[in-house]
């Protein structure tokens, strides 16, 4: 990877709980992010864009109790093809 930066020429670098009214939400009130060059057709609300190669960064902002106790851990990615 050249810089590890941001991806160039994209209009979003990320999404945020702030974004949640646009966001598609699961019937039982998950979300599901993807993160890919490519928006998935559909899905462009919940997409994040990269470049071929990519690392994830997760920022938590005012944790709550669980994520302290490890009562709540961030979900494993999932590849999709």
């Amino acid at each position: 990877m050249k810089t590890k930066g941001f991806v160039t020429g994209v209009d979003r670098v990320g999404i945020s709980s702030r974004d949640m009214d646009t966001l598609k939400v699961n019937e039982d009130g998950s979300v599901d992010l993807y993160f890919a060059p490519e928006a998935p057709a559909g899905l462009e609300s919940n997409w994040v864009p990269t470049g071929e190669d990519f690392f994830l960064l997760f920022r938590l902002y005012g944790p709550e109790k669980p994520l302290f106790e490890k009562t709540w851990t961030l979900d494993d990615v999932e590849k999709i093809e």
